[in-house]
């Protein structure tokens, strides 16, 4: 039989939905499989096991956070406190939260040896360094790795400081 991909994605995406509100542990294959409206038998068709659907729907998260990064308007690298001032704010922002609980979550599952988690989460972090070298302006392609690192720490402990209530430490740097 042919897996439908629309079909495939829809669920994907429902069983996002409901990982970036209830977070991981939440994520059994009963519960994704009420939150995409079919049963658990009919999951495993379309997905051999809950490791491949739990890596599925967490590189659909990805996919969405890859969006969140959109590029400000001006596509010429910029300064590194201009960068990490413009990406800092959109990963604080409201309506990113969802998704930086959940990368605070998948980053403490891949520390304690989950391998979906880890492997997910390098792609993340990866596809993050990446754009940070295209956004960072530098004299020369080392000094932009270098940046481009030193920007995911920075965004990352503002999203550490935040989870944390220190939400005002992090306004001073901005």
């Amino acid at each position: 039989m042919t897996i439908a991909p629309d079909r495939r994605q829809a669920l994907l995406d429902q069983m996002a939905d409901h990982v970036l509100v209830a977070g991981l542990a939440a994520a059994s294959l009963r519960s994704l499989a009420k939150a995409a409206g079919t049963s658990d038998r009919m999951l495993l068709y379309y997905f051999p096991d809950k490791a491949v659907l739990i890596a599925a729907v967490l590189e659909t998260v990805a996919a969405r956070i890859a969006g969140l990064l959109i590029p400000p308007a001006d596509p010429n690298p910029q300064p590194f406190d201009t960068v990490r001032i413009a990406l800092t704010s959109r990963m604080l922002d409201p309506a990113s939260w969802p998704y930086m609980r959940l990368w605070l979550e998948l980053a403490s599952r891949a520390a304690a040896g989950d391998p979906v988690c880890r492997q997910t989460g390098e792609k993340i972090a990866r596809d993050f360094l990446a754009l940070a070298f295209s956004l960072v302006a530098a004299p020369d392609d080392t000094t932009r790795r270098r940046d481009a690192a030193r920007l995911l720490i920075a965004i990352e402990g503002a999203v550490l400081l935040k989870s944390l209530g220190l939400e005002d430490a992090v306004a001073e740097t901005l």
